[in-house]
């Protein structure tokens, strides 16, 4: 009887090692980034984009509306609706160092927090859009979406890593 003990004891050790292992692989390799170039990673969820309603800004307008610098940044692809009473916004961002994530989140965050100030009371379509927003950081991408198929666009990010 304590043999029968003694061998599910070392059984189940070594099922609870290999779950480990499984975890800890899945875990690197959802929570990594990639080794791919920024323009793949661009290309693929720009080709996404319902691009009727967005249109790619520039360098002074991610400045403007993030307080970012893009130069400061690996990469940087920023899309808007050319429409100021629309919350719709894509942006990519490949920070240089690790140290970068942390400025960039908290301006995604001033960004949909000012937005959701600026819009409420007039237009709650657009701060439900805001509340519905959809954020990622794998490694040194940050992705983030204000739109209405911010999920789709969040896909074709994860599936181009």
């Amino acid at each position: 009887m304590t043999q029968k003990k003694f061998s599910a004891a070392r059984i189940m050790k070594y099922v609870v090692c290999v779950l480990i292992v499984v975890f800890v692989v899945l875990l690197m390799l959802y929570a990594s980034g990639s080794s791919r170039p920024f323009e793949e990673v661009r290309q693929a969820v720009e080709s996404s984009l319902d691009t009727s309603n967005l249109t790619e800004k520039d360098a002074a307008a991610f400045k403007r509306n993030f307080g970012l610098n893009a130069a400061d940044y690996d990469g940087v692809m920023y899309y808007s609706s050319e429409f100021s009473i629309s919350a719709e916004e894509v942006l990519l961002v490949k920070v240089k160092n690790s140290d970068q994530v942390q400025a960039v989140t908290e301006a995604i965050e001033d960004r949909v927090e000012s937005r959701t100030n600026d819009f409420d009371g007039y237009a709650p379509e657009e701060v439900k859009l805001l509340e519905d927003s959809v954020q990622s950081v794998r490694g040194t991408y940050i992705f983030f979406a204000s739109a209405p198929k911010a999920g789709e666009y969040l896909a074709a990010f994860n599936n181009s890593l």
